[in-house]
């Protein structure tokens, strides 16, 4: 309690410049002798806070006091406040507070070389509201249940608890050990309807990382080999890692994606610009896919 106390009167002072000890007492809800012992505490500490009587006086900071010059560097700044900046882009602004004092105590931060939104282009707000749904239930250690879309089309209702909220690849998932299956998954926020909090608890640790397991997606992976013509040129550069391009402008793209429907969706995106090359059997499977498209137009 003490050490936070002593970093809100720090604040105050950066703040307000001079504070008097019966103010500080009373938002505190201490005696004025608290107060006293505090100040006394962070000038050991060699914060240059004094004192002054008379009209006016109170408690002060020396006006070219920033916090830190021998505890941070300008470099742990400056990753301080973007991590603060990226969670501010999920958390609606409730980080603001937390980036006002900070930028106090740190004196000129310059953060405008970064601004962050995690959220999608249509529906944002419902993506949000369902992550800070989540969050709640996984600092609460609450059980949630809800509708679930697959990407096989199926509707289900599940049931789980709830782990950790993940970034990958463009979408958040919520990580959790879903009690339906007996089995841990991870669930896309966007296709979650009908989301509820239940008062039942669980005790499950988070795990520290996810991401570097083998088994994190539990799909089958296929490694495709696709010409991609010229107009699809900003899609290479955003999506590929592996490519060379051809003397017509086209290009020969790599990419391991996972298999099932969501990778026929995937090719389509692209039109008429791409042609799976290998392997043979997904090719032969994206031409039966076309086929019943086509069929649909018949």
């Amino acid at each position: 309690m003490q050490i936070n106390r002593l970093f809100e009167i720090i604040y105050l002072l950066l703040d307000k410049k001079t504070v008097t000890s019966k103010e500080l007492a009373e938002r505190f809800e201490v005696s004025t002798r608290t107060i006293f012992r505090d100040i006394e505490t962070l000038s050991a500490a060699g914060i240059p806070v004094y004192m002054s009587k008379g009209r006016g006086g109170g408690i002060s900071l020396l006006p070219e006091f920033v916090l830190n010059k021998a505890m941070i560097t300008d470099e742990e700044k400056e990753e301080i406040m973007a991590s603060l900046k990226a969670m501010s882009a999920v958390n609606q602004g409730k980080t603001d507070t937390a980036l006002g004092k900070l930028s106090s105590l740190f004196g000129d931060s310059d953060t405008d070389w970064i601004e962050i939104d995690f959220s999608s282009w249509a529906n944002g707000e419902t993506e949000i509201e369902t992550f800070n749904i989540l969050k709640a239930a996984i600092l609460g250690k609450r059980v949630i249940a809800f509708s679930y879309n697959s990407a096989k089309g199926q509707t289900t209702r599940r049931k789980a608890e709830p782990l950790k909220l993940c970034f990958k690849s463009g979408a958040w998932y919520v990580y959790g050990y879903c009690l339906s299956q007996a089995d841990f998954r991870f669930f896309k926020l966007r296709r979650i309807q009908e989301l509820q909090v239940k008062d039942e608890t669980f005790q499950r640790p988070s795990p520290k990382q996810i991401f570097s397991q083998e088994t994190r997606f539990q799909e089958t992976f296929v490694q495709l080999k696709l010409k991609i013509s010229s107009a699809m040129a900003f899609r290479v550069y955003d999506e590929f890692d592996s490519y060379q391009q051809l003397a017509d402008g086209s290009f020969i793209a790599e990419i391991k994606y996972p298999r099932g429907p969501w990778l026929y969706h995937y090719i389509t995106t692209f039109g008429s610009h791409c042609e799976i090359l290998e392997p043979a059997d997904v090719r032969a499977s994206m031409k039966q896919e076309l086929e019943k498209m086509l069929k649909k137009y018949e």
